[in-house]
């Protein structure tokens, strides 16, 4: 596998993993605040943009995005 580290695929339901990949993506500027005032077609677009996400636009549902925010809201926490 040329020394690459085998990533598994990211699905809807995988939340903190999601939350990890923006945090990670958007570092710690991105603070509660702006998290929950990301717009939903933003924050979809974002996730599909993660390298092993393998989820679709027709999976993805209003719940899934709300998990996804509080989670990353969660994730800035901690590394506060």
């Amino acid at each position: 596998m040329n020394g690459e580290t085998f990533e598994p695929p990211i699905h809807w339901t995988d939340y903190e993993d999601i939350a990890m990949a923006l945090y990670d993506r958007f570092g710690p500027d991105f603070d509660e605040s702006k998290i929950y005032r990301i717009r939903f077609t933003e924050l979809l677009e974002w996730v599909m943009e993660i390298p092993n996400f393998a989820g679709t636009r027709e999976q993805c549902n209003e719940g899934h995005l709300e998990q996804i925010q509080s989670k990353w809201v969660y994730e800035w926490r901690d590394n506060q």
